[in-house]
């Protein structure tokens, strides 16, 4: 997508929130302002988790350079670097503003697209590093199937890609 239609799109995004907001407002003011003020009170308390993921993400890309991961799985067999690449983005937290860039570097020095693949679909669907404020805010149970079927899905996607492309 171009940068102009993904401006229109999260404008059309904020405008559709805003219409919502104001729809539910006329609807039961008092039950809009508790929830508003329940999302503000879930995410004081979600701070703290969110800068410290931050930080350790921050961590993790100043010791491990795009050179190095694609040098070292482009020299394994594909299923393992496969795998390698769904674990490291299961445990790596990045936007996928940066994400996108950082794989298409990674395909462009020289990495299969399978591995590649799977390390952007992990990286996007599975949190393990969220995955005590996943737990916490959502229970045991819904965080880790979630992540295991995530998982699953994103190898089955990346071996997909692999045969199309």
């Amino acid at each position: 997508m171009e940068k102009n239609n993904m401006d229109i799109f999260m404008i059309f995004l904020w405008i559709i929130t805003g219409v919502g907001l104001v729809i539910s407002m006329f609807k039961d003011k008092e039950k809009t302002l508790t929830s508003m003020k329940m999302a503000a009170n879930m995410m004081k308390r979600m701070i703290g988790q969110i800068i410290g993921i931050l930080f350790l993400i921050g961590l993790i890309l100043t010791f491990i350079p795009p050179e190095g991961v694609t040098d070292i799985l482009s020299k394994t067999n594909i299923l393992f670097a496969t795998m390698i690449s769904a674990f490291v983005g299961s445990i790596t937290l990045i936007p996928a503003f940066v994400a996108f860039p950082l794989v298409s570097s990674f395909v462009d020095i020289g990495m299969s697209i399978v591995p590649a693949v799977a390390f952007l679909t992990t990286l996007t669907m599975v949190g393990l590093v969220t995955f005590s404020l996943e737990k916490q805010e959502f229970g045991l149970k819904f965080a880790l199937t979630r992540n295991i079927l995530s998982f699953l899905f994103a190898i089955f996607i990346s071996l997909i890609m692999g045969v199309i492309l």
